[in-house]
C-alpha cells in the first residue's frame, strides 16, 4: 500500500515540468487551462520565468499546484499507474490542494484561483520585513517548543512553530525581532538554525488575517469528499468531510504544519511506498530522515514514473 505526496512552497524552479508539457498535448492543456483562469500567463512563468516573479508566493502556489496537477495525469492516464495501490494522499501547506484535486474533492479551476488568493492573502498579512522564519536542524519538536518558552519568556512577541517537516527538522514562525532573539538563544545553546529566505511569517498566528481573508472564499467553493484518505496538515490525521476539510484549510493558514506526524501515522497505518509527484525532491528528504523501512519516489521526469512502474511489478 502506498501514499502519494504533494508538494508546497520551496519546491519551484524555472522551467519544472517542461518535459511533460514538451511531450504530451494533454499538459498543454491543463497549463492553457491556468492562463486563462487565472487570467495571466502562469505556464510562461513556469516554464521560461522570470526566477523573482515565480517566486512570489501568489504566484509560486498555483504554480506547483498546476506542475504536480499534470505530472499525476500523465502518471494515471499515460501510463495507467494504478491508484488500487495507493490509499493515502497528503500535500505539504499549498500541496494539501494539489492532493485535494487529485483525490477528486476540489476542481483544479476551483483551486487555482484559491492558491492564488491564498499567496496574496499570505503575502499582504504582514508588511515586508516585520516577519522571519528559522529553521532549528538537529532537535526534537518537544526541546523546539521547551527552548521557545524559555526564550520568549515574559514578551509579547510571536514565535511560534510553523512547520514539524521531520526529525531533527523544525521551522519557526514569527516577527523579526522575536525570531532574532530566538536565534541568539540557539547559538548561546549551541544548537543549529538557519534563516530562511521567505517573504512573510508563514504558519504562524501573524496569517490569521489571511485566513479571515480566506475563510469566505473556501466556504464558498464547492468541495466534494475525496475519493481517498486525506491526511489534513493540521491534524495530521485522514480527514475526509468535505465540511471539515474547508475548515482545517483556513486553520492551516496560521497553525502548525504537522508533517513529520502525517508520514508517521500514514506509514503506521500500513503505507510502505511514497510517492512525492511535482518538483523537487523535499518531500522525499523528509520521509528519508523520519522513517526507515519504507521506499521513497520522486516524480519528476518520464523516466521517473518508467522506473516507478517497473518497482511496482517487482
Amino acid at each position: 500500500m502506498g501514499a502519494l505526496l504533494f508538494p508546497g512552497q520551496g519546491s519551484q524552479i524555472v522551467g519544472m515540468g517542461s518535459e511533460f508539457f514538451n511531450n504530451f498535448d494533454k499538459v498543454k492543456k491543463i497549463f492553457s487551462e491556468a492562463d486563462e483562469k487565472l487570467n495571466f500567463s502562469i505556464s510562461k512563468l513556469i516554464l521560461n520565468g522570470p526566477e523573482d516573479k515565480l517566486q512570489l508566493t501568489q504566484n509560486t502556489q498555483p504554480a506547483i499546484l498546476t506542475v504536480s496537477y499534470s505530472i499525476f495525469k500523465i502518471m494515471v492516464e499515460e501510463f495507467n499507474f494504478d491508484l488500487k495501490q495507493i490509499r493515502f494522499f497528503a500535500g505539504h501547506s499549498l500541496g494539501e490542494y494539489s492532493a485535494l484535486v487529485c483525490a477528486e474533492s476540489l476542481n483544479f479551476h476551483d483551486a487555482l484561483y484559491l492558491l492564488h488568493e491564498r499567496g496574496k492573502a499570505m503575502q499582504e498579512a504582514v508588511p515586508v520585513g516585520k516577519g522571519a522564519m528559522l529553521a532549528v536542524l538537529g532537535t526534537k519538536i518537544d526541546e523546539v517548543k521547551d527552548l521557545i518558552q524559555k526564550s520568549q519568556n515574559n514578551t509579547s512577541g510571536i514565535c511560534e512553530i510553523a512547520n514539524d517537516n521531520a526529525e531533527g527538522q523544525v521551522i519557526i514562525s514569527g516577527d523579526r525581532e522575536s525570531i532574532n532573539r530566538f536565534q541568539l538563544f540557539l547559538k548561546e545553546k549551541k544548537i543549529k538554525s538557519i534563516p530562511l529566505k521567505v517573504s512573510a511569517p508563514f504558519h504562524c498566528s501573524l496569517m490569521k488575517p489571511a485566513a479571515e481573508r480566506m475563510s469566505e472564499k473556501i466556504n464558498n467553493t464547492n468541495f466534494d469528499n475525496p475519493k481517498f484518505d486525506i491526511i489534513s496538515n493540521v491534524k495530521a490525521l485522514p480527514v475526509n468531510d468535505a465540511k471539515f476539510i474547508k475548515r482545517l484549510l483556513i486553520d492551516q493558514i496560521f497553525t502548525t504544519v504537522k508533517w513529520r506526524e502525517s508520514i508517521i501515522n500514514i506509514s503506521e497505518n500500513g503505507a510502505s511506498n511514497f510517492i512525492e509527484i511535482g518538483p523537487g525532491k523535499v518531500l522525499t528528504g523528509m520521509v528519508k530522515r523520519t522513517l526507515t523501512n519504507v521506499k521513497s519516489f520522486s516524480i519528476n521526469s518520464i523516466a521517473d514514473i518508467k522506473n516507478l512502474k517497473n518497482e511496482f511489478k517487482k
